[in-house]
């Protein structure tokens, strides 16, 4: 049986039925997890304070990177990848050939956060392909006028009444000429929210940030993300392409 980590809408849900007084059995059923599981994430996180959602989260983001950082990430590894990426080779087919070679198992979206993160050498983001096009360098805010307008939402959507709706917009720095901004996510039904930080405002930095954010949840978490028309958004042929959205 395979084992998966407890995802943030778990810990949310946990942080609810915890302090009611419920056993880690009745929680776990409610869960759909083996009381063991519950048990041992409870005891990781009350030694000093309340369970929380957001700090456990946290302390499982921050395990995972130390993991990751031993692991998986190697000089020679991070050489091949930039290698295939200046040969405009997307993070897709490169983790598929790593695993015909039987080199390292990766999921792509482990090289996106590794490029967004620096373990990957900057420059091979100006050459990163996506879907047979390559990025252009344009980098000045504007519009972009195509994509699905917010009226043609389904009922489910506007009503918040399923989870996995979710809506993307973009906080700018206001330090001096700094170009730094954060790309914020927010779940429309549970108001859950997730903010990545972008080195500029534009398309790729917003592809790499979607895939960031996109990995701290299951799979299916992301069903359709709304933003407005700002060009960093343009991005949206590859989310569809890429996490369906």
């Amino acid at each position: 049986m395979s084992y998966t980590h407890l995802s943030i809408v778990e810990r949310s849900k946990l942080e609810i039925l915890h302090p009611q007084g419920k056993s880690t059995r009745a929680i776990a059923q409610a869960l759909g997890r083996h009381h063991a599981t519950i048990g041992r994430e409870l005891r990781r996180n009350t030694a000093e304070h309340p369970y929380g959602a957001e700090n456990a989260q946290e302390g499982y983001v921050q395990r995972r990177k130390a993991s990751v950082s031993v692991g998986k990430w190697k000089p020679e590894l991070a050489s091949r990848i930039e290698e295939k990426l200046q040969a405009t080779w997307s993070p897709e087919q490169i983790v598929e050939r790593l695993r015909q070679e039987g080199q390292a198992m990766l999921c792509f979206k482990t090289v996106y956060r590794w490029l967004y993160t620096g373990r990957l050498e900057k420059g091979v983001l100006a050459v990163l392909r996506h879907k047979g096009k390559r990025q252009k360098p344009a980098e000045t805010r504007g519009k972009f006028a195509v994509g699905k307008p917010i009226f043609q939402r389904p009922k489910e959507v506007r009503h918040r009444e399923t989870f996995g709706h979710w809506e993307r917009d973009t906080v700018v720095s206001g330090c001096g000429k700094s170009k730094g901004c954060v790309a914020t996510f927010i779940e429309r039904k549970t108001r859950l929210y997730t903010a990545i930080r972008m080195p500029d405002r534009t398309g790729l930095s917003m592809e790499i940030a979607f895939g960031v954010a996109a990995s701290q949840y299951p799979v299916h978490a992301f069903q359709t993300a709304t933003a407005d028309r700002g060009k960093e958004f343009a991005c949206y042929t590859s989310l569809e392409a890429v996490h369906g959205v």
